[in-house]
């Protein structure tokens, strides 16, 4: 792919977007205090092993770095993430998905009314971010009016970096303290709108979990809470990312961009492609429950492991080639939403948001590109690869 990771201050921390890969597949990192993983069978055998792999990564962590996270899919192993994610599926179901796929339309196409008579667009902005916090938002019945609101958080979670067991300065413990009152905020807020429900069913997703059974056992507040948030801001964040890495990839690579436009069929395996060469989730963490060998290393009990997800979908022992952009990989087994127990619930979401609002924007936008003169500006956190500004200009050349 040609992305100019240099010219455009991608963060060097992402390595692979400077041509660097590392050259073994599992090793040590004083700096985590502990060990990454690069492979791609070794980074699937991480996310899909919960016996060997725990997510629960708090277990290791000081008290004062843990957050609460009763019914955080992401923080559960099985049998009990078994059960949550049953109750997720129960309210969030195919059908409930694929029916918002009119509305998905609607609001793209409102959106873009509002810049159809300029000669350029800012994606993010005025696309990629408002599209999918409201399409999230609605779904779980939040007000309109508190779009902003949630916007604003999702903002604010995207410049939290990663913590580490070693650094233990003060710059940290402020990030940690930051993210801590951000978490609580946005619970309380969530918490509010759980017990409005209790009192006053709706039509919406977070009545349906709230209702939502299984085995005659229903959901606790702060597990409806904390399921709630995640599906909020990753459900949206990761769309606005998606979005912005696609029509990047396709600027790159005009010979797709005319499929594209001209065949709404060729969006699938394009977004999947930009999936793989750009992942909008860098990394996955756990902690090993026992001695584990990986990539023929042994890894002991109680350790961190990082598994380098952006790292593992150019493995060239799977994707041939894996620094080109072809739409025709088949199969191509990228890791850009996890694997296992763990798989992104809200995957046929983002690819439908994705899917919709690129067509819609392509054939309303025939002439659209990069403007040379206004780089992309890309999410300056090293854990996502996404951008915050993409400017575009919509007039012939």
């Amino acid at each position: 792919m040609t992305l100019r990771a240099s010219t455009w201050g991608v963060s060097e921390r992402q390595f692979w977007l400077h041509g660097r890969l590392p050259e073994r597949l599992v090793e040590y990192d004083p700096d985590l205090d502990g060990w990454n993983v690069y492979g791609h069978p070794e980074t699937v055998r991480v996310a899909s092993d919960s016996d060997s792999f725990s997510s629960d990564v708090d277990r290791i962590l000081p008290e004062h770095m843990r957050m609460r996270s009763e019914g955080l899919l992401g923080k559960e192993d099985p049998p009990a993430h078994t059960r949550l994610r049953n109750f997720v599926r129960n309210a969030f179901t195919p059908k409930v998905v694929a029916d918002l796929e009119p509305r998905i339309a609607e609001l793209t196409n409102e959106l873009l009314d509002t810049v159809a008579d300029q000669d350029r667009l800012e994606l993010v902005a005025d696309l990629a971010h408002p599209l999918p916090v409201t399409v999230i938002a609605e779904l779980l019945g939040l007000p309109e009016s508190d779009r902003g609101l949630v916007m604003h958080w999702g903002e604010e979670m995207l410049r939290v970096t990663a913590t580490s067991l070693v650094d233990k300065s003060e710059e940290q413990a402020r990030a940690m303290e930051a993210t801590r009152v951000l978490v609580d905020d946005l619970t309380a807020y969530l918490g509010e709108h759980v017990a409005e429900r209790r009192r006053r069913p709706r039509e919406d997703l977070l009545t349906r979990l709230v209702e939502a059974e299984v085995d005659g056992e229903r959901l606790t507040t702060e597990q409806i809470r904390n399921l709630s948030r995640a599906l909020l801001i990753a459900g949206h964040l990761t769309t606005t990312m998606l979005l912005g890495n696609t029509v990047l990839c396709l600027d790159a690579h005009p010979r797709h961009l005319a499929r594209a436009r001209a065949d709404g069929s060729a969006l699938p395996p394009i977004i999947e492609e930009s999936l793989r060469l750009l992942s909008p989730s860098v990394a996955l963490r756990r902690v090993t429950t026992r001695d584990v060998e990986i990539g023929g290393v042994t890894v002991p009990a109680n350790r961190l492991v990082k598994a380098w997800i952006a790292v593992a979908n150019r493995d060239p022992r799977v994707f041939p080639d894996p620094e080109a952009f072809d739409p025709a990989r088949d199969p191509n087994p990228h890791l850009a939403f996890s694997r296992g127990a763990h798989f992104c619930l809200g995957a046929p979401l983002a690819r439908l948001e994705g899917r919709v609002a690129l067509g819609v924007l392509l054939a309303r936008f025939p002439n659209l590109r990069i403007d040379p003169e206004r780089p992309p500006e890309f999410i300056p956190n090293p854990g996502v690869i996404g951008l915050r500004k993409l400017p575009l200009l919509l007039t012939p050349s």
